[in-house]
C-alpha cells in the first residue's frame, strides 16, 4: 500500500514549482489509491446555482440496492397467481400488511413491511443487455447501442448517483466522506465490462464516486489509506504542509485548471487522513455483534449496513450491488436460485436496512431504491429459467418522503408489458430528484461537446410524493 504521505524531501535545487505540485500530488494520492475505479478525491465545482432549484425535499441521502443481473418481477413483486403453469412459475404470492396487496411468498419479512414500501410494476424501457439495461436504469436514457459487451468512457451521460454527487459538491458538500459511494464493486457483466454511466463521464473523472472494490464481508475487511501512516506524526505533516506552502509562493505562479484540480484534491486528501472521520464511517468493527449479524455475515448485508454508515456521516447517495457481477441472471433453474441463494440475503439486508434507518430515526430523511437491470421473461425457458426482458419489470422505494403502502402501475395479464400508468426509469429517477428538493427540469450538465442537457427528463411520480 502505498504511504498517504510518504517522504517528500526531494532537492530544491532540482525542485520547480510545476514539479512539486505534480509530486505532492503523486505522493499524496494514497488516499486515492482506495480503489482501482476510483480516479480521485472529488474536487469542488464551480457550476453556478440557479435561484429556486432546489426546496426543502424530505429526503437528504439515497440507498440504491441494485440487484445486478435482473431479478424476476413476476418472482417477486408482481405475481400472476392465475396464469398458466409455464407463466406463473413455482412460487405463491402471499397477503402483506397492507390489505389488498400480495407479493411473494419468498419474502414474508418485507410483506410486513409493505407499509413503508411502494411498488411500480410498470417500469420499461427497451435494452436487453446487460449492460446497456442497467446503463438504462440507473441513467435514465439509453446506451448508443444495446450490448453487454462495453465500458464506460468520458463522454458518458451521468447516472442518477454520479448526478446527486455533483448536485452536493454544487451545494457546497463538505463531509469527509466521499458524496457518492459504490459498494462492494461497480456495475459490471464480469470485470471486463462495467456499466457506462456509473463513473463522472462527461461530468470529469474528479465526479467519479467511490468504488470500494473490496468485500465487506469479509473478515479483515479494511479500506486503505483513510488515517494518517502511523510513522508520520500530525505535527510531521503540518511541517511538510508547510513547506509545501512555502515553496509554492516562492515559485512561478501557473494558473490552469490542472493545478487548481490538484490543489483541491490534496486539501482533500490531507483532510480525509488528517481528522480520522472517513475512517471512523468505513470501519464495519465499531459495529456491535448483534447489529453486523442482523444485517447478516455476508456482502450484501454488510454492504447495507455499511451504506447506513456513511449516509449518517454525510454522504448523499451510496449504491450497494448485489453482485457480483450479474448474479440474478437466472436463465437456468431460476426457482431453486431464489429460493436458497439470491432471495435469502437479498431480503435480509433489506430488512435490516429498513428496520435499522426506522429505528435510528433516519428513514424519512433516507430514500430506499431497490432496482435492477430489467425484468425476467414471463415464459419459463427449457432450463428452468427465465430470460431477459426490459418491456416489463418493478421497481420498490422506501423512506425519504415516499408514500408507503401502495403500488403504482400494472403489468398486464402475464407481467409482460405494462397495462395501466407506464412508468420509465428517468420518472423514477426524476421523483428521487423531487425527494431530495430538486427541479431536475431546470437543472443543467453539459456533454462533452458543450450541449446542455437537463438533469433529468422524467417526470416524478406524484402518487408516491
Amino acid at each position: 500500500m502505498v504511504n498517504p504521505v510518504p517522504d517528500m524531501s526531494v532537492s530544491l535545487q532540482q525542485s520547480t514549482r510545476r514539479a512539486l505540485i505534480g509530486r505532492s500530488a503523486h505522493l499524496l494520492s494514497g488516499a486515492a489509491a482506495i480503489s482501482g475505479f476510483w480516479s480521485g478525491l472529488p474536487a469542488a465545482t464551480t457550476v453556478p446555482r440557479k435561484p429556486g432549484t432546489r426546496s426543502a425535499g424530505r429526503a437528504k441521502s439515497v440507498i440504491m440496492i441494485f440487484n445486478c443481473g435482473a431479478p424476476g418481477h413476476t418472482d417477486l413483486w408482481d405475481m400472476k397467481p392465475l396464469a398458466a403453469p409455464e407463466i406463473r412459475g413455482e412460487f405463491q404470492p402471499i397477503d402483506t400488511a397492507v390489505p389488498g396487496i400480495q407479493i411473494s411468498e419468498l419474502l414474508p419479512d418485507l410483506a410486513q413491511r409493505m407499509q413503508q414500501l411502494s411498488i411500480i410494476r410498470s417500469v420499461h424501457h427497451r435494452h436487453g443487455g446487460h449492460n446497456s439495461g442497467m446503463h438504462w436504469s440507473t441513467v435514465g436514457k439509453p446506451y448508443r447501442i444495446d450490448s453487454t459487451l462495453i465500458n464506460p468512457g468520458p463522454a458518458d451521460l451521468p447516472s442518477l448517483g454520479t448526478l446527486v454527487g455533483w448536485l452536493a459538491r454544487r451545494d457546497g458538500f463538505s463531509a469527509s466522506v466521499p458524496p457518492y459511494v459504490i459498494t462492494p464493486a461497480p456495475h459490471c457483466d464480469s470485470t471486463k465490462y462495467l456499466t457506462p454511466g456509473q463513473f463522472g463521464g462527461c461530468l470529469g473523472n474528479q465526479f467519479d464516486p467511490f468504488v470500494l472494490n473490496t468485500d465487506p464481508g469479509a473478515k479483515d475487511f479494511k479500506v486503505p489509506g483513510l488515517r494518517l501512516n502511523e510513522a508520520i506524526s500530525p505535527e510531521r505533516l503540518d511541517g511538510r504542509t508547510a513547506l509545501l506552502s512555502s515553496l509554492e509562493k516562492s515559485g512561478t505562479q501557473i494558473h490552469s485548471d490542472l493545478t487548481a484540480a490538484i490543489e483541491e484534491q490534496r486539501l482533500r486528501a490531507l483532510n480525509m487522513i488528517s481528522n480520522g472521520e472517513a475512517s471512523e464511517a468505513f470501519d464495519l468493527s465499531r459495529e456491535p455483534t448483534e447489529v453486523r449479524d442482523r444485517y447478516g455475515r455476508h456482502s450484501w448485508g454488510q454492504s447495507h449496513l455499511l451504506a447506513r454508515r456513511l449516509i449518517e456521516s454525510g454522504t448523499r447517495f451510496v449504491t450497494t450491488v448485489n453482485g457480483p457481477s450479474i448474479t440474478w441472471d437466472t436463465h437456468k433453474d431460476n426457482f431453486n436460485q431464489m429460493r436458497n441463494r439470491l432471495v435469502p440475503p437479498m431480503q435480509q439486508a433489506f430488512t435490516a436496512l429498513l428496520d435499522d434507518l426506522t429505528e435510528r430515526g433516519l428513514l424519512d430523511e433516507t430514500l430506499v431504491i431497490w432496482m435492477g437491470d430489467f425484468g425476467r421473461t414471463p415464459r419459463i425457458n427449457k432450463d428452468a429459467g427465465r430470460d431477459h426482458w426490459p418491456q416489463c419489470y418493478s421497481m420498490v422505494l422506501a423512506g425519504g418522503g415516499i408514500r408507503g403502502g401502495q403500488v403504482v402501475g400494472s403489468s398486464d395479464k402475464i407481467g409482460g408489458e405494462p397495462f395501466e400508468r407506464p412508468v420509465t426509469p428517468a420518472d423514477v429517477h426524476a421523483t428521487v430528484f423531487a425527494a431530495l428538493g430538486y427541479q431536475a427540469d431546470q437543472i443543467t450538465y453539459h456533454h462533452s461537446d458543450g450541449r446542455p442537457a437537463p438533469v433529468c427528463d422524467g417526470t416524478p411520480i406524484r402518487e408516491l410524493l
